[in-house]
């Protein structure tokens, strides 16, 4: 069992959000980014616990809090809340650090104050059992 496999253990990406993925009007960025987002850090998440990537097996809730636009900085987080035999519940958050300001200029953006919660959600991945 690695040393990292308690509750409370957390991982945290964070990453740029180019003009190419705006779908909408406003540079807006689809949901499903932040939700592609999480699965990339629930597999570091469970490399980091379990030294596999493990499987996503499921969402128990999502909550859209906030628009996401390209130009933006996302830093996602994973966070261990409960350890199956095989099975982890994984809490997901993703916060908007920086956002462009095309008012300034072109490619000027600013570093937000407090960072600004976009998505919430929860989730189970399941892990291969321990060789022995």
């Amino acid at each position: 069992m690695s040393a990292a496999l308690v509750e409370g253990f957390s991982v945290t990406h964070s990453r740029y959000v180019p003009y190419a993925h705006a779908h909408y009007g406003g540079n807006l960025v689809d949901g499903a980014y932040s939700l592609g987002l999480f699965g990339d850090v629930a597999t570091e998440l469970c490399i980091r616990t379990d030294g596999d990537e493990g499987l996503f097996a499921g969402y128990s809730g999502v909550e859209f809090l906030a628009p996401l636009h390209a130009g933006d900085v996302v830093e996602v987080t994973a966070t261990l809340t409960r350890i199956g035999n095989r099975s982890r519940s994984v809490a997901f958050e993703a916060r908007v650090t920086c956002r462009a300001n095309p008012n300034r200029g072109p490619s000027s953006a600013d570093v937000l104050t407090e960072p600004l919660v976009i998505t919430r959600a929860t989730g189970t991945v399941v892990v291969p059992l321990p060789a022995g």
